[in-house]
């Protein structure tokens, strides 16, 4: 059930993000500074490869959904609680981006972070943050751990 909620909620704060930027941001940009808040519509993955292919990101990440998903279920009770927390984050923001993608044929970022001058880091979105923050994790706990204790 926690994991289930992690997928929903995580859903819930990605649409209302996206809703949110786009009745805020389009030609209104909010700068903080290091931090901005600004509307692009991406029709490519992350730092604009792949534009226009569509299609491609839909079959791919359905692809992708579904063996998450299956891997999921099927090690739910062997994996440690950590890793089925990190799963559901990446479920849940790969499910939003999807979502972009199969409804306005595009996915909504707003969150665009300068830390430094010198890298040009891409405007994302919090399905984006889901799924960065979930595999972070996974990664983690494969270094410390090892992979034995996963699945």
């Amino acid at each position: 059930m926690l994991y289930v909620l992690i997928i929903v909620i995580g859903l819930i704060l990605d649409r209302i993000t996206k809703i949110y930027a786009v009745n805020n941001f389009i030609g209104n940009t909010l700068d903080f500074n290091k931090l901005k808040f600004t509307y692009v519509e991406n029709r490519g993955a992350a730092f604009g490869i792949l534009q226009n292919k569509r299609f491609f990101f839909i079959f791919i990440t359905i692809a992708i959904i579904f063996l998450i998903t299956f891997y999921f279920i099927k090690n739910i009770k062997k994996n440690p609680k950590v890793i089925n927390v990190a799963l559901a984050m990446v479920i849940s923001g790969a499910v939003g981006n999807f979502y972009d993608r199969l409804i306005n044929h595009y996915v909504v970022d707003f969150i665009q972070v300068d830390l430094l001058d010198s890298i040009n880091f891409p405007v994302f979105n919090v399905a984006d943050i889901l799924v960065t923050l979930g595999c972070f994790i996974i990664i983690i706990v494969i270094l410390v751990k090892g992979d034995e204790n996963v699945g």
